[in-house]
């Protein structure tokens, strides 16, 4: 998958200014594809030329004008055949387990460092995620909203969001529990 395809995806949302897809694309998309606001804005200059979305300028009152973005016909057309094709399986890059793979007795403090920074930021991830789940199913249970969501697809890849920091938070937390039985961390830190 491009960079392209998330950028239609998250346009399904509605039309958007780069700012605001940039800012929809970190509570959304971000979840599963990263990208900066630059690559977010050259992206949409290339989907505009090949005619996937369409840009038009709307005027502000004490603001700069802005150029909002909208999905395109051919864009719809895009992502459709971009969802009929077959998916390739993914391949995990992470250059905390490049660590562990390197990691010699000596280094097992720093080890041991880089994985207590890990599930910090996984346990934050899942909060944040939560707080998501909390707002998308406002109010409804779980089965409420899956019966009646006009796009199950954000409540899908929120499920595997949260899936992933709960895997991430127990593969932390398994990873310092052997790191213990071969080093205990002494007592005072």
């Amino acid at each position: 998958m491009g960079l392209r395809h998330a950028v239609l995806a998250s346009l399904l949302e509605g039309d958007a200014a780069g700012y605001e897809l940039s800012k929809r694309f970190d509570v959304s998309v971000a979840n599963f594809w990263s990208a900066t606001p630059q690559q977010l804005y050259r992206e949409l200059e290339r989907l505009e030329s090949e005619g996937f979305v369409e840009g038009r300028v709307v005027e502000q009152q004490r603001r700069p004008n802005k150029r909002v973005f909208s999905l395109t016909p051919a864009g719809r057309a895009e992502l459709r055949d971009f969802i009929a094709q077959p998916t390739r399986p993914g391949a995990m890059r992470d250059d905390l387990l490049v660590k562990l793979q390197a990691a010699g007795p000596d280094d097992l403090p720093a080890v041991r460092k880089a994985v207590e920074v890990r599930l910090h930021q996984a346990r934050e991830k899942l909060a944040f995620y939560d707080h998501l789940h909390d707002g998308l199913l406002d109010g409804r249970t779980e089965a409420a909203h899956v019966a009646a969501a006009e796009r199950i697809g954000p409540y899908l890849t929120l499920l595997g969001g949260r899936l992933y920091e709960q895997a991430n938070i127990h593969w932390c937390e398994s990873v310092l529990a052997v790191l213990d039985e071969r080093s205990p961390v002494p007592e005072g830190d």
